[in-house]
This record gives structure tokens, sequence and C-alpha cells, in this order.
């Protein structure tokens, strides 16, 4: 898994809540997470653009077994993977909101380019 930051959380925990987040990402286009959350996310979803830029059936299992939801994974290789096809990098976009009310905490937007 990319990354070291560990979000306060169990490895078990850690793993559902980017795979969740992760899925999110690419069924709706982007979402609203914490910074360190987004920079989490960005990096998996990175990872697997390049994976979903290749259509056959080996990376089409490498990617179910991450992503949650069937039909995402198809639209990944489907419409968002042909669309970076020329792109080395670079496929998310980060954008820093300020802090949420409750606690704080520094929020971001992370959308797919």
């Amino acid at each position: 898994m990319p990354g070291t930051r560990k979000l306060g959380r169990t490895t078990a925990q850690r793993t559902a809540m980017l795979r969740a987040m992760v899925t999110f990402l690419f069924e709706n286009g982007k979402i609203e997470t914490t910074v360190t959350r987004a920079k989490e996310v960005s990096s998996m979803a990175e990872k697997f653009i390049t994976i979903a830029k290749e259509n056959n059936l080996h990376n089409k299992r490498m990617v179910m077994s991450f992503v949650t939801k069937e039909d995402v994974v198809y639209k990944l290789f489907d419409e968002i993977a042909p669309k970076y096809k020329d792109t080395k990098g670079g496929y998310t976009r980060i954008t820093k909101i300020g802090p949420r009310r409750g606690d704080a905490a520094e929020m971001a937007v992370i959308e797919l380019i």
C-alpha cells in the first residue's frame, strides 16, 4: 500500500476505509475529505488508473480485488482509464477548502481531472 500514514486506524480499518474512498472517487468523480486521507486516496487511485490503462483479465482481477463495486470497475476500464491513455500520471487533483467546523481539521476535495 502506498504511503506510510496510519490515519489513526488499525490496518484492517485503514484498508477498508481506503477501499471505500477509492470506490466512491471512481463512482462520483470527486469526494470531500481531510487532506491526509486525500493524499492516500490519490496515490491509490492513480495506481489503479495506471493498471486499468491496459485492459486485460489479470488487470481487471487486480482492480476487482480492491474496488468494492463491480460496476465501478467496469466504469474504470471503459470510461475513466481511456481518457488518460496518453497521460503518464497526475490523474487526480487535491484542492484545500479550509478547516472543518467541528474540529478544525484541514479539509480538501479530491477529484479526477
